[in-house]
């Protein structure tokens, strides 16, 4: 090689021949693929719903909470209301039974003092009636004095009756401890068995029950 070829630009190689008497293989290589429009382009990645419609969704969220809240507070002021209008009710009922109760105390105490307020007004008219014997007594002769006190006497017995007092009274002379009140005790061979010799005060019955049993004189069977 001299100096002239060495300063010469290179060129394209040579065309390859083959060698004579060698076998050549041909490699079957694919056309180059072409590229798809997009395909390549790094995707990108999905954030979930549209912007737009998230924000809807958020606005009616809050909506269904602002419904939600009113229809508590307007729950709850009718509760206050109820509750307030029963608690009324209740302070109104306390204060009326304190107030029945206070009234029917005062007409207790009332009973009690003057239940027998009418029946002492006929006790009074007897005792007028003994107090004007005794004044007519100082001059009255014979019996009429006698029979006045005696009337005075059926007047107070039949005023005793009117209140259900009866004096004690029996078919008998057996003495009966239930009504009786043995005061006095004498044997007598006259007796088989205990009897009533003689009432000394009588007894008083009460709407049939024992108001105060007749103290007598009992005659008992005389011992051998």
């Amino acid at each position: 090689m001299n100096d002239e070829d060495a300063h010469k630009p290179a060129g394209p190689p040579d065309e390859i021949r083959p060698v004579e008497g060698a076998e050549v293989e041909y490699l079957d290589v694919p056309p180059a693929a072409e590229a798809k429009p997009g395909r390549g382009k790094p995707r990108k990645k999905d954030s979930g719903s549209h912007p737009g419609s998230a924000s809807k969704d958020q606005r009616r969220e809050v909506e269904d909470l602002k419904t939600a809240l009113r229809e508590l507070e307007e729950k709850a002021a009718a509760r206050e209301s109820e509750s307030a209008a029963l608690r009324d009710n209740y302070l109104r009922l306390a204060a009326e039974m304190d107030n029945q109760r206070k009234r029917l105390e005062r007409e207790k105490s009332d009973y009690f003092q003057y239940a027998l307020a009418e029946w002492l007004r006929d006790v009074l008219q007897v005792t007028d009636n003994f107090e004007r014997a005794l004044k007519t007594g100082e001059t009255a002769d014979g019996p009429g004095f006698r029979e006045g006190v005696e009337l005075i006497h059926k007047q107070l017995l039949e005023l005793l009756r009117r209140q259900g007092v009866v004096p004690i009274v029996r078919g008998d002379r057996r003495f009966d401890p239930q009504v009786h009140h043995a005061v006095v005790t004498e044997e007598s061979p006259d007796v088989d068995e205990a009897v009533v010799g003689e009432e000394l005060q009588r007894g008083y019955l009460l709407n049939d029950r024992l108001l105060r049993p007749a103290m007598v004189k009992v005659l008992l069977p005389k011992k051998d």
